[in-house]
């Protein structure tokens, strides 16, 4: 792919492949699965054959899917060479999931590249991605580049930069996100923090920032674990145009974290990578942290991460409140328990089923009243021991459940029951958080990691 700045900057996309028909039988046609054409302004869409162009036809029964047919029938282990080509043109504010900028741009992980689809038949093959392949960038001269993939060559011919990344299985919908950033390395324990800004961060309110986001990465680390041994490095990178940077709605639990509503300025779009709204100043990571804790927790490797039922819907919610507590102090905690307490009736009907605002609130308390009950350093452990076993595949109730177990060697299945099945919540845990708020502040302190 090429990108070309200026007053109308356009991106140019090159797909090859080298494929061979696996199947059982000859092919006709090819069905392929372009950008969106609603949310990428896509011109001068090309295909060829071997060197021959294609035709494009458009599917009836799915107009995002084209068919391409071939000149003659392809034989089965026959290789073929099949070329595609499109320029990808900003698109009205809004209408696109492409951030555009005369300096800068991201594309997204999903969408923009051309996806092969398996063929028609009893047994369907292709569409599977290689063990691994290339993506080659070509920009100005004076960008940086951060792609999806492994980076391993870079080069300058004439007035551009060519950066080659390959990629894998894992890295089957890539992302790049480039521009004339100017970047700043940070040490925050076992990572190291590249912050990109499109501007020269020069004042103290900027060095306070990153001084917030060292202490948020190490709260994550100590209470989450490392990320693993091939994510040591982790980017924030400014949004050429928010509009095409943050797709997702502000979380349910989002009311807990903040005493005011705030929009979406921060987005996780790789296991490795953030965008953030820079809206003049020093960046606002305490807003970032939510996005930034879904990395430890599995973003990209559990696919069922953000469809978890309650308590563990709120485990997110409550690793950006560790995040804020790290940034803020121990004052953050009390306050945003509260916030959750001011939601569930002190008193309650034993049996009648909770309105779902009280069950998101009882959920985001029960980790911190896990926190109090077993301590920090054995919920460390068993949160870390929960995610390293089931990463790749998901965890549910009965996940966490063990792992306490397994931990503590108490009836922690109990303690949940008491706390979800019942309504209101403990008595104790209210007194605590309502009345002894100065000795909270002493003990969260105390034992903050």
């Amino acid at each position: 792919m090429q990108f070309e700045s200026g007053p109308e900057p356009r991106i140019h996309v090159d797909s090859e492949y080298r494929i061979r028909n696996t199947g059982d039988q000859p092919l006709a046609s090819l069905e392929l699965r372009l950008p969106g054409r609603r949310r990428f302004r896509m011109t001068d869409s090309q295909a060829t054959w071997d060197g021959s162009a294609l035709v494009e036809q458009q599917v009836p029964a799915n107009p995002r899917n084209t068919l391409l047919e071939f000149p003659q029938s392809w034989k089965v282990m026959e290789r073929h060479t099949l070329h595609l080509s499109a320029e990808l043109n900003k698109a009205p504010s809004g209408e696109t999931n492409i951030s555009f900028a005369d300096d800068a741009f991201f594309l997204p992980s999903a969408g923009w590249a051309p996806e092969l689809l398996p063929s028609q038949g009893l047994f369907p093959t292709g569409g599977v991605p290689p063990k691994e392949w290339r993506l080659v960038v070509r920009v100005p001269d004076g960008f940086l580049v951060h792609t999806s993939g492994r980076s391993t060559k870079t080069a300058r011919q004439g007035r551009e930069l060519i950066v080659t990344a390959v990629q894998h299985p894992e890295d089957r919908y890539p992302f790049v996100v480039a521009g004339r950033y100017k970047e700043t390395a940070l040490e925050a324990g076992t990572e190291k923090v590249f912050l990109w800004t499109r501007a020269p961060q020069e004042s103290a309110a900027f060095h306070q920032s990153a001084d917030a986001l060292v202490r948020t990465v190490k709260a994550y680390d100590a209470a989450f674990g490392n990320r693993g041994h091939n994510e040591q490095s982790f980017w924030l990178v400014e949004c050429p145009e928010p509009a095409g940077c943050f797709t997702a709605a502000a979380s349910s639990y989002s009311a807990f974290l903040d005493a005011e509503q705030e929009a979406v300025t921060s987005e996780l779009v790789s296991a490795d990578t953030l965008l953030i709204e820079l809206s003049g100043g020093a960046p606002k990571l305490a807003a970032a942290a939510p996005s930034l804790a879904a990395s430890w927790l599995g973003y990209g490797q559990n696919p069922g991460f953000y469809e978890q039922q309650p308590p563990l819907s709120a485990l997110p919610a409550f690793a950006s409140a560790l995040g804020r507590e790290a940034i803020e102090g121990p004052s953050y905690r009390v306050e945003a328990i509260r916030r959750a307490l001011h939601i569930i009736p002190k008193e309650g009907s034993v049996g009648k089923v909770e309105d779902p605002n009280v069950m998101r609130a009882k959920s985001f308390l029960f980790f911190f009243a896990l926190q109090d009950r077993y301590g920090r350093e054995a919920f460390q452990r068993a949160i870390n021991h929960m995610l390293s076993a089931r990463q790749g595949r998901g965890f549910n109730l009965s996940d966490l459940i063990a792992a306490f177990e397994q931990e503590t060697h108490q009836n922690v299945a109990e303690f949940e029951r008491i706390w979800m099945k019942r309504s209101g919540v403990p008595e104790d845990f209210r007194a605590r958080y309502e009345v002894a708020s100065d000795s909270i502040a002493v003990t969260s302190k105390e034992t903050k990691p």
